[in-house]
């Protein structure tokens, strides 16, 4: 069993499996929402799984537009919600 490695959701440790998503790790909290859309704040998650739509942009360590589903889970990550 590998060691677990840990980052930050809007401020909240999420630990996870050293090579998940982000989306995997969060989703995997029991946290469904990754964003909210602009116009409505309708919550979003991921949606396709494979970076084709942006329905699971997050801002990873100040930089925005970031597909949770793609990128990987690093320690010490600083992830915030997407709009």
């Amino acid at each position: 069993m590998s060691e677990k490695i840990s980052f930050t959701f809007n401020g909240i440790q999420v630990q996870c499996e050293p090579g998940q998503s982000i989306a995997a790790a969060v989703i995997n909290t029991g946290t469904l929402s990754l964003r909210t859309t602009r116009f409505g704040e309708e919550p979003r998650s991921i949606f396709c799984g494979i970076g084709i739509c942006f329905d699971c942009v997050v801002v990873v360590d100040g930089v925005a537009n970031q597909r949770a589903c793609l990128v990987t889970a690093q320690s010490g990550m600083k992830v915030e919600s997407g709009s």
